[in-house]
């Protein structure tokens, strides 16, 4: 009997089988992905506009062959000629589903499109940027002195600056002479040194005097998402920030599946790197339309990554990287042309500066956030956290700093949650529950009240309440464990068990009801006994990391604990502790640092000392391999107890006591079973 045809969503990770000459849009909605449609599947608004990817997806058990979605029709091809689709889109609701297909929704098509919360932070930065503005004036030309205007622009640079020579790119000697006559012999120009020492070269030239500033960008190029910070290179200040979701995502959730793309697709690795420098060309338009500024001011940019990011931006195969030793192609810190990299939004003469790399599963985002928190200037012990799809996790102080990766997978994202989705209006982002009543409160993105308070229901009447994002999964699952819904292996008990009918019946397991919206239209958000095991896995390979680190260094507490990364910022101590995520430590010595990546790639925008001194740290910095430790695996299984199997947590115990319940997972099944015999 032949099988209908079995679709993949991502990023959601949703997946079914539907009868073969269903609509995009209509599995979509069958499976509930957040497809996004005004006109009612008429092919007008273009809303529910999605990617098919094709190839061999190992990680979904899926081969996607191009005829897997129908041809184009008469509607797709009339909307083309008028409007465009973009290469590679389709219109969900024309294109039908013919076989197995992985189809990406692109952050434009989803209904509740994501809040990038990696905004930047405050910080005091030294300025010392390697983009500079100089006003001159120019002696005009001279039949009897025949010098050229570069020339002649060299020699006033030197008298009135003391900048005794330049280089200057052929897209700027072309815009040279038209500058100095409108500008009467007088110009404003931006040289970029790439060392104090190295020789400027001109990057942009202006006649007259410049006054509407220059600009650089900090961009944190993650695995899930991709944040940008447009800063004023004269003060510093960040002016606007923008984020976007890595249309990578649809090669693979996790690194590894990426580099299993590249190994197993023939062009994989360049399909990759065309798809995120596209986005990163997007996301500049977009933060330079914000920000209301020409994006031909933006004349520089930094970039941190993990090492597979980079070597995907970079246009090189991130294969060696998926096998020990791990190599990475270059560790070292790089300086580039933008049109190098194929970024068109930003004038081709911009400079960029990619932060080095600390080791082949280690990246420049890791630099990066050492950069910004310095451990080690540190007088006590701290573990710094960048907690992401995939955990950088740094040890240290005065005397020595550590550094390792830990895969904790997109579960932390909201993906591979039943009812997960990103950051958006109308995600659960924390939760209460009382342990006698077993009733939750909720507070939702967008709306400062918490559920049970007057005006809730009213204030999120617009976004509703659509499903639970990273951290109120975090704390889902940390309050059920407190509320003795959950024991200390992470099973959920059952109704009798539990004393809540919040404990329903799914398969051979249960699951809790958080909230239950479908007499309204809405839906039914639950935590199954699959998202408290991916919460498990995730926060497992974090504390193991951790743990490793502690054993290299010979000690079994750490003084402070900061939590970093988009995630990190938003999650609560109390329940990051409760579900064993990071050491016991008292609570007053945990604290957030905000998108410390994004932070250290602005300082390394602002200032040519900074990038020297994070290229000579790196090296200070030991590399701990997760993968080949076999310690790593034995912290692994205990950590998977909630909060952990052996470890104490005398801290955490004085501010919350954790019920010693054992739930048996087939007891109510058994029972029911026996009665039937009887």
């Amino acid at each position: 009997m032949t099988q209908d045809p079995l679709v993949v969503f991502t990023p959601s990770g949703k997946r079914g089988r539907v009868p073969a000459g269903t609509p995009v849009l209509a599995a979509a909605r069958q499976l509930g992905v957040d497809l996004d449609s005004v006109c009612g599947g008429r092919g007008i608004c273009s809303k529910c506009q999605v990617a098919p990817a094709f190839g061999d997806f190992a990680k979904h058990g899926i081969h996607s062959k191009p005829g897997a979605l129908s041809e184009w029709n008469k509607v797709e091809a009339r909307y083309h000629e008028k409007r465009g689709l973009a290469e590679g889109r389709r219109l969900g609701c024309q294109a039908q589903i013919m076989g197995d297909v992985v189809i990406d929704v692109p952050a434009g098509s989803q209904v509740h499109r994501q809040v990038v919360r990696k905004d930047a932070t405050a910080r005091a930065i030294a300025m010392d940027p390697a983009t500079r503005l100089h006003f001159v004036e120019v002696e005009a030309p001279d039949m009897h002195e025949p010098t050229g205007d570069l020339e002649r622009l060299e020699r006033a640079l030197n008298a009135q600056w003391g900048i005794a020579g330049i280089r200057a790119a052929l897209p700027l000697l072309a815009q040279l002479q038209p500058a100095l006559r409108k500008g009467d012999w007088r110009v404003t120009v931006a040289l970029h040194r790439r060392a104090a020492d190295a020789v400027p070269e001109l990057v942009a030239i202006w006649p007259g005097l410049h006054e509407d500033g220059i600009f650089g960008l900090a961009i944190d190029l993650g695995s899930t998402t991709i944040a940008a910070h447009l800063t004023d290179l004269d003060t510093g200040a960040v002016v606007a920030s923008a984020g976007i979701m890595n249309p990578q995502i649809r090669f693979g959730e996790d690194l590894m599946s990426r580099v299993s793309y590249a190994m197993m697709t023939p062009g994989g690795a360049l399909e990759m790197t065309r798809s995120v420098r596209e986005a990163l060309s997007t996301l500049i338009s977009e933060i330079a339309h914000e920000a209301k500024i020409d994006p031909a001011l933006i004349l520089e940019a930094t970039f941190v990554c993990n090492p597979v990011m980079h070597h995907l931006l970079l246009g090189i195969d991130p294969v060696e990287l998926g096998q020990a030793p791990f190599a990475l192609a270059t560790s070292s810190a790089l300086d580039l042309g933008a049109d190098e990299l194929g970024l068109t939004s930003l004038p081709a003469c911009a400079q960029i500066y990619l932060l080095p790399c600390i080791a082949g599963h280690v990246g420049a985002d890791a630099a990066a956030v050492a950069l910004s928190e310095q451990p080690g200037q540190s007088e006590d012990l701290v573990l710094v956290v960048d907690v992401g799809t995939n955990a950088e996790i740094l040890l240290g102080d005065r005397e020595r700093v550590l550094a390792c990766s830990s895969p904790t997978g997109p579960a932390f994202e909201g993906a591979q949650i039943s009812s997960g989705q990103r950051a958006a209006p109308g995600a659960i982002e924390a939760v209460r529950i009382d342990p006698a009543t077993k009733e939750p409160r909720l507070r939702v993105i967008g709306c400062p009240l918490w559920s049970d308070e007057p005006g809730f229901a009213e204030a999120t009447a617009a976004s509703g309440i659509t499903g639970i994002c990273g951290s109120g999964i975090i704390e889902a699952v940390a309050e059920m464990r407190i509320a003795g819904l959950l024991d200390a292996g992470g099973l959920i008990g059952s109704a009798e068990q539990t004393g809540s009918a919040r404990s329903i019946p799914e398969g051979r397991t249960h699951a809790y009801v958080l909230h239950d919206g479908r007499a309204d239209g809405g839906p039914l958000v639950t935590v199954t006994q699959g998202d408290i095991r991916a919460i498990q896995l995730a926060k497992s390979a974090l504390y193991a990391g951790a743990r490793l680190l502690m054993d290299t260094r010979g000690v079994d507490r750490v003084d402070r604990v900061v939590l970093a990364g988009a995630f990190g910022a938003h999650i609560s101590p109390l329940h990051a502790m409760v579900l064993g995520m990071i050491p016991d430590v008292p609570l007053d010595k945990v604290s957030s640092a905000g998108n410390a990546a994004g932070t250290g790639a602005r300082i390394a925008l602002c200032s040519l000392a900074a990038r020297r001194q994070i290229e000579r740290d790196v090296h200070a910095i030991t590399k701990v391999e997760t993968a080949i430790e076999p310690r790593f695996q034995e912290h692994f299984v205990a950590a998977n107890a909630i909060p952990h199997a052996s470890d104490p947590f005398p801290e955490l115990s004085r501010h919350v006591t954790l019920p010693d319940t054992r739930f048996n997972a087939h007891a109510e099944g058994s029972g029911r079973r026996r009665r039937r015999r009887g």
